[in-house]
């Protein structure tokens, strides 16, 4: 298709809309049609990648609205809540971490104190992502900064070409596993796992139920590097450089203290949110702002507010819209009832894969983690809802595993995307392909064999 893909996948998605609008379902209200015509369509524009994502979504938005789907308080009902605040405060917490220059500190003496082989560098990329998903809730940065680093260890130790890959693959593929632990280690997806299951968690709760599962999948993660990615030779790291870079940096600066301190009581905050009773999203969104208060901040400025992707708020409207308003017409009713099985396996081992084997086979085809999610989290809660004894939170995070641990192009998880390229990450698809494809039995790993005897303890079933 080459350079005619958008302009197919274009028409492709006009087709199919009117092919829907036009057609009969029996048991489908004429909203719920219009809904299913509007999703479809949208998603084809998604997985095509006719245009950037928020302008596809602005599109969505408009038509439910203005056709009457739905009306503009649920279409546009993410803005009400506080998921969509916690995302802006956690881009400007990145920002500051990242402008402060106390990320790039921390990893450097990192670095310094425990690198000393090819190995260790593979293990320091792992404990720092887990590190610095503490203090910066997003992944990209984090990932930019420990890659930043990791380019002076390659050059200082002259690590060859193909090597050099291997360690930038690492620093991103890292971020996949090691992101599903904390609520705020993708403050972008997470927050919106559990508002699509309609239940309460908090971040201790997320830790206490994705953390295990989540750990498990870092380590295997971890091992699997090293055994697929071996150094063509072994390398002696120059320690001098590295402490020429921490010498440049110079004394601790004020406006990294005052980082520190903000990053320190959000942890802290986030940590207890069950006590004080504070939601995490107000939480994150004020730290965020007294981060740019005089005196006590002085971290953020008004450049700041550019660090927020405005397409990635409006991609996140329209991902949480179709679940939403397909919720509300009936969309997803029907298309549980129809697409999938007319009974719910009582098994929980085979519940867990089947809703696995679904969310990977539709993430293999649309290839964008946030719109599965909108499809299938809603479908499983529906197919589910029928089940006793059952929290919303096992199709939802169940779902949610397996999407967001789950690629195996670079195209399917922007934490692969984004570092893909000779500036960035130097890796390419093929270094995807090969750890994504093992990594599946990895997913299932993480679904079937710990979610579903750990949620069982923890009462879910």
């Amino acid at each position: 298709m080459g350079k005619n893909k958008p302009f197919i996948g274009f028409v492709l998605g006009i087709l199919v809309c009117l092919a829907v609008l036009s057609g009969n379902f029996e048991g489908l209200s004429q909203q719920g049609k219009m809904c299913m015509a509007f999703s479809f369509m949208t998603i084809i524009w998604w997985g095509f990648q006719i245009a950037q994502p928020g302008y596809v979504s602005g599109i969505y938005l408009i038509l439910l609205t203005i056709c009457g789907v739905a009306k503009p308080a649920l279409v546009f009902s993410t803005w009400t809540m506080s998921m969509m605040w916690i995302i802006i405060g956690a881009y400007l917490i990145a920002g500051a971490v990242k402008e402060s220059g106390l990320g790039e500190r921390i990893s450097y003496l990192f670095i310094n104190r425990f690198v000393t082989n090819f190995r260790s560098i593979i293990t320091s990329v792992f404990v720092l992502t887990f590190i610095l998903s503490l203090l910066i809730p997003h992944p990209w940065p984090r990932a930019f900064i420990i890659m930043s680093v990791m380019a002076v260890v390659i050059k200082s130790a002259d690590i060859p070409k193909e090597d050099a890959i291997k360690i930038g693959f690492t620093v991103f593929a890292s971020s996949v596993p090691i992101s599903l632990i904390f609520l705020t280690g993708d403050a972008t997806i997470s927050p919106l796992a559990v508002q699509s299951s309609g239940v309460a968690l908090g971040w201790m709760g997320w830790l206490k139920l994705m953390g295990p599962p989540a750990v498990v999948g870092s380590i295997l993660a971890y091992f699997m590097i090293l055994v697929l990615f071996k150094p063509s030779r072994e390398v002696s790291i120059n320690k001098e450089e590295i402490k020429a870079k921490l010498a440049a940096l110079g004394p601790l600066t004020g406006k990294e203290k005052r980082t520190a301190f903000w990053v320190g009581l959000a942890i802290i905050l986030w940590m207890t949110d069950t006590v004080h009773g504070i939601d995490i999203g107000w939480v994150t969104l004020f730290i965020a702002m007294c981060m740019a208060m005089p005196k006590v901040g002085g971290i953020l400025t008004p450049a700041s507010w550019g660090g927020v992707p405005l397409h990635v708020l409006v991609f996140l409207t329209a991902a949480v819209a179709i679940g939403r308003v397909g919720g509300a017409t009936g969309m997803n009713a029907w298309i549980a009832k129809t697409v999938l099985p007319t009974s719910v396996p009582t098994n929980p081992l085979i519940l867990a894969a089947f809703i696995t084997v679904i969310s990977i086979f539709i993430h293999m085809i649309l290839g964008s983690v946030i719109a599965v999610m909108g499809i299938v989290i809603p479908a499983m809660l529906a197919f589910t809802s029928t089940m006793q004894g059952v929290s919303p939170l096992v199709p939802a995070l169940m779902a949610y595993t397996a999407v967001a641990s789950h690629y195996v192009f670079p195209f399917q998880h922007l934490n692969m995307l984004v570092g893909q390229g000779e500036d960035n990450g130097m890796y390419g698809q093929k270094e995807c392909i090969r750890m994504g494809i093992p990594y599946i039995v990895v997913v299932f790993i993480m679904t079937c064999v710990i979610e579903v005897p750990w949620w069982k303890m923890c009462g879910l079933w």
